[in-house]
């Protein structure tokens, strides 16, 4: 079990567009286990490589419907909007109201290599959307409205 250190806002790995992952190799297998230890650790939802100091298309998100793990995630479908709060492991103690698709359609591969598609809505169309965000350099204060500090 490895927990790496979270980056802040501030880092420019965090604004950074992410590289897709051109192989699945066992690095990339150790990667995935190691950002789920993190984020357990953490008492986050999702976790995306960049907010580790990894500019790589690869995230983790578990919303306790069990782990998902995405290699080259792609929004293929939306529908819907839905406010809600949200904060992020990367700017702690900040809140604010996100605006995002209610229902998406992801695409990706998952840890084994295999192309999966994801349908979310709630809290994991949020999460996903989140992710995807941090793996092109966007973060949620970039989208917020009502920003506090806890």
């Amino acid at each position: 079990m490895a927990i790496y250190k979270i980056c802040e806002i501030g880092d420019e790995v965090l604004r950074e567009t992410a590289k897709p992952v051109q192989e699945i190799t066992p690095n990339i297998a150790k990667l995935l286990r190691n950002m789920a230890d993190t984020l357990y650790d953490a008492n986050g939802v999702g976790l995306a490589a960049p907010q580790i100091g990894i500019a790589k298309r690869v995230a983790v998100i578990d919303v306790g419907d069990g782990l998902l793990e995405l290699i080259n995630p792609v929004i293929v479908a939306s529908e819907g909007t839905e406010t809600d709060v949200e904060g992020c492991l990367s700017i702690p103690g900040v809140q604010g109201q996100v605006s995002r698709a209610a229902r998406v359609k992801v695409k990706c591969q998952n840890g084994k290599g295999e192309d999966i598609t994801i349908q979310g809505e709630g809290l994991l169309a949020r999460a996903l959307q989140h992710e995807i965000d941090h793996l092109d350099g966007v973060l949620f204060v970039d989208k917020a409205t009502n920003v506090v500090r806890k």
